[in-house]
């Protein structure tokens, strides 16, 4: 018999309706004034974990819940690159975030082992059917220790720099042959970010500035190894504190585990079901079945980046993104563009236009004059910081492209 979630009579169900939904959002991810944070590690530990696919995303989605964020790129490289109390590294779905570095073993064993051991496979079958069999297992074996050698030795390198101790790393094979994708690609390309996902090495500084994509590497700091079904069980505890309520089809979503880990995992937390404004079923930790003591936070306005955590948090997104705003906010990949929200609603979007200021639209109106008071103030409070500095998130939606101009 498969492993099933939590269960509770109906009598017993209590039910949390989408306006204490936001109003959990709005204290648990540091969206109101009052819970803002004093540091991004803060922020990070309160969200789990930061998209890190957009560099410009980590320092935005940090900026918009800093008490005070003048000091938000500063203080975020340094947590990343000197201190290191942050770690920009493959998790959930394959995809890189920004975690508190003392996850790094929850996230590798709950998610990053099983994303490795297919990307490992992926990789050494490629190389071997696009090289005819020249480049083999053994011959990729010395080329990855070379490399991690070579990248010890430097401290942090880009891939250029280690191609220069390791020329093996730009010997070229033919990926998708005979598919309509076909391209040559060089082994470094693949191998750097098969080591990332498998937690050996790790992204350090950029090459340029805070917004930059191009980057360095560094070797992973070590870190124990944990039995999957209990990284599994800790990850989704301090997921369900900063999301729950969430749904089964949310956590399945966000984890990209299988439905069974993801009832283990749920029960192994004693996770207890709730009803939602949707007719669906919701979780929480059984200390957080009871609405949040500081009740409703007062009304609210932020501006949230493309990827943000928040607005990507779940699967199931009717109770903050209206399906009729979504057209204009998201490109054709389900990733959001940068959002304005009022009291837990994703309301409308923003943008920088050609001069670097910061401009934004309501697709939703609702809120009124008290609403674009609020918005208005945010969107200064971003352009303070941003001194001038001009971001163009990595995935482009529509709104913000009509915006920008």
């Amino acid at each position: 018999m498969s492993p099933t979630a939590p269960k509770a009579t109906p009598a017993a169900v209590r039910h949390i309706g989408d306006e204490e939904r936001r109003a959990r959002l709005a204290l648990a991810h540091r969206l109101s004034p009052a819970a803002r944070a004093a540091t991004p590690q803060a922020v990070a530990r309160s969200l789990v974990a930061l998209h890190g696919t957009d560099p410009a995303t980590v320092y935005l989605a940090v900026g918009a819940r800093l008490a005070d964020a003048s000091r938000t790129v500063a203080e975020v490289e340094a947590a990343l690159y000197e201190d290191r109390s942050l770690v920009r590294m493959h998790g959930m779905r394959h995809t890189v975030f920004v975690f508190p570095t003392e996850l790094a073993a929850t996230v590798h064993a709950s998610t990053g082992l099983a994303v490795a051991a297919k990307a490992r496979a992926g990789l050494l079958k490629d190389i071997a059917n696009g090289s005819d069999g020249r480049l083999t297992p053994e011959w990729l074996a010395e080329v990855e220790a070379s490399a991690l050698a070579a990248l010890e030795r430097r401290g942090q390198a880009t891939v250029s720099e280690l191609t220069v101790d390791e020329p093996r790393l730009k010997e070229p094979f033919v990926y998708g042959r005979g598919k309509s994708y076909e391209a040559t690609q060089t082994v470094s390309s693949r191998l750097m970010r098969v080591l990332g996902v498998e937690g050996r090495v790790a992204r350090g500084r950029p090459l340029g500035s805070w917004t930059s994509t191009q980057f360095r590497w560094a070797v992973a700091p070590p870190h124990p190894e944990l039995p999957v079904a209990d990284a599994q069980s800790d990850l989704l505890r301090r997921w369900l504190g900063a999301c729950g309520p969430a749904t089964e089809a949310d956590l399945k979503w966000w984890t990209g585990w299988k439905v069974t880990d993801v009832r283990k995992a749920l029960a192994a937390v004693a996770a207890v079901p709730v009803s939602l404004d949707q007719g669906s079923t919701g979780y929480v930790l059984p200390d957080a079945v009871d609405a949040p003591a500081g009740g409703s936070a007062e009304p609210w306005a932020a501006l949230l980046p493309g990827l943000d955590p928040t607005a990507m948090g779940w699967q199931e997104r009717d109770w903050y993104c209206p399906p009729e705003l979504r057209p204009a906010l998201f490109d054709g990949s389900g990733n959001i563009g940068p959002t304005v929200w009022w009291n837990g609603r994703i309301v409308g979007g923003w943008a920088q236009d050609a001069g670097g200021a910061v401009v934004w639209r309501f697709l939703d109106e609702s809120g009124g004059r008290a609403a674009a008071r609020a918005v208005t103030r945010e969107a200064a409070r971003l352009s303070e910081w941003l001194d001038g500095v001009r971001v163009t998130p990595r995935f482009r939606t529509p709104l913000e492209r009509e915006l920008s101009g």
